[in-house]
């Protein structure tokens, strides 16, 4: 049934863009390990970890365009969903550790060990075991986007104001998770990560198995989305977010639509950041910096909002511009972003995708509305009896 449910849901854009990416997430761990680094058709591994991490920004970036794009919640905080299921991936790979540490303790990690933690807290309880975290990944970020959402969509808070307080749910993280009394790494976050379900993080049948999940979770992210927003659920999502007020007239309780989209989009940022940090090797207070969250918001932008393709466009060829810009000429990069997202609302308020679409359907013929003649030319048609 549910199945059914998701297929009735693909149109032909969204099997385009599941096919590639089943396609990718078999191709290129193939030609990592499959060829001679002397071949050219060989991906380095380098390569790949970074193709990794910008398909977890694609995640992230279909994520907020679920809420953005389909309920127009505009918001700054998913930053935070994505850290925290980073977080809650990095306390597993930390346990994984154990006496490898630098002072070799068999449970506290090593910031532990160096601030002097006589025990490990209760909060790191279960860690040890995989199916645990993944459950945290998703269970942390919901949480925290159900208790946020229940009071904030009951006192019917929108627009800049909902905002703003997502940013500064944010920050409030942000400053919580510097602190090294908290449990996390404080400033230096974790890092030194060594295996994962039994399996070295750095060796290279490792890293094409998790760029390899990335983009079937991507896939199945997308499918997910793509039922959400073509059901009849959706199509009361679009309305919330065009004429919340006449939707609410209706009968509708906009609040609860708000909240589940929410939810499940807070958790698709949770898997975002679980993806990423055993591809990036680290996590730290950082990925909860207010900027990171508006960047996720260009990403989309720039690709096109409620397309829940563009945003994975998007993500990818901005973060693919900022490894070269960066590299040619670092102190730039910020007002390169800037532009970019002042081009785009000026001259393609619609994104890439949601241009190509607009132009497209342009170019397609009109079909008659007219009935056809009842006669030709010169010649009266007369509707004979039937003998």
């Amino acid at each position: 049934m549910i199945t059914a449910f998701l297929l009735r849901s693909l149109d032909r854009k969204i099997i385009a863009a599941i096919v590639i990416l089943l396609a990718v997430a078999v191709l290129v761990p193939v030609l990592n390990l499959m060829t001679a680094p002397t071949n050219p058709l060989h991906i380095p591994t380098y390569i790949m970890a970074l193709f990794g991490k910008y398909l977890t920004y694609a995640l992230l970036a279909l994520a907020l365009d679920l809420v953005w794009g389909f309920c127009g919640i505009l918001s700054l905080g998913h930053g935070a969903f994505f850290a925290l299921g980073g977080y809650a991936m990095g306390m597993y790979l930390m346990r994984q550790i154990g006496s490898r540490g630098v002072y070799g303790d068999p449970i506290l990690p090593d910031f532990m060990v160096f601030l002097n933690w006589k025990e490990l807290p209760w909060f790191w309880y279960g860690f040890d075991k995989f199916w645990f975290a993944a459950l945290m990944v998703l269970l942390v970020p919901g949480l925290l986007a159900f208790v946020f959402g229940w009071f904030a969509f009951r006192s019917r808070v929108n627009g800049v104001y909902l905002s703003i307080i997502t940013q500064a749910m944010t920050y409030a993280l942000l400053l919580a998770f510097f602190r090294n009394d908290m449990g996390f790494g404080g400033n230096n976050g974790m890092t030194d990560f060594k295996e994962i379900l039994g399996f070295s993080v750095q060796a290279d049948g490792t890293r094409a198995a998790l760029f390899a999940a990335t983009a079937i979770f991507l896939a199945l992210s997308l499918m997910i989305a793509s039922a959400i927003v073509r059901s009849k659920f959706g199509k009361v999502l679009v309305g919330v977010r065009d004429a919340e007020s006449r939707t609410r007239f209706l009968g509708y309780r906009v609040e609860h639509f708000k909240l589940f989209t929410f939810v499940v989009s807070a958790m698709m940022a949770g898997i975002a950041g679980a993806l990423y940090v055993p591809q990036v090797g680290i996590i730290n207070p950082g990925e909860f910096a207010p900027a990171n969250s508006i960047e996720v918001v260009i990403w989309t932008a720039v690709g096109g909002r409620s397309t829940l393709i563009g945003p994975i466009i998007g993500a990818i060829l901005v973060n693919g511009g900022k490894t070269i810009f960066t590299g040619l000429f670092p102190e730039f990069w910020l007002f390169a972003l800037g532009g970019l997202f002042v081009l785009v609302t000026l001259f393609l308020p619609r994104g890439i995708v949601g241009t190509i679409d607009r132009y497209i359907s342009r170019r397609k013929p009109k079909t008659e509305a007219t009935p056809p003649a009842l006669h030709e030319e010169g010649v009266d048609a007369k509707i004979q009896p039937a003998e």
